[in-house]
């Protein structure tokens, strides 16, 4: 029984750096990748892009959706409330609250290779 209870803090400590380890988010540094990325690694990482346009001069202008906004709204529940000989009701209104959609723009010139990248929201 000993041997059961001095290895809990063990096990709990080794359960606790794995939990943690997988809540680690990978931050892509697109900086780095400027001019040796190319559009299919693009695709091959992250999916096909939303939306894309190639221009005239070859260029590949690609979108990905990277985080989906949202909208609340808040209804406030009827209060009833009792003063001086009157009883009336009041109704709390509704508020709001938006988020927008977060997007990555990848442009990849003529010959294939990332030229800029942009995060931006709308």
């Amino acid at each position: 029984m000993r041997m059961i209870v001095s290895r809990i803090p063990l096990f709990a400590g080794l359960l606790a750096a794995v939990l943690l380890a997988g809540c680690a988010t990978h931050k892509t540094d697109w900086s780095a990748r400027v001019g040796n990325y190319t559009f299919d690694q693009a695709v091959l990482e992250i999916g096909p892009p939303d939306k894309q346009a190639k221009l005239k001069d070859g260029t590949v202008v690609a979108e990905w959706l990277t985080r989906r906004g949202y909208s609340q709204t808040y209804v406030g529940a009827p209060v009833y409330a009792y003063s001086l000989g009157y009883y009336g009701g009041y109704y709390g209104g509704y508020s709001g609250s938006y988020s927008p959609d977060y997007f990555l723009r990848l442009t990849f010139a003529p010959d294939g290779k990332l030229r800029t990248w942009k995060r931006f929201a709308r």
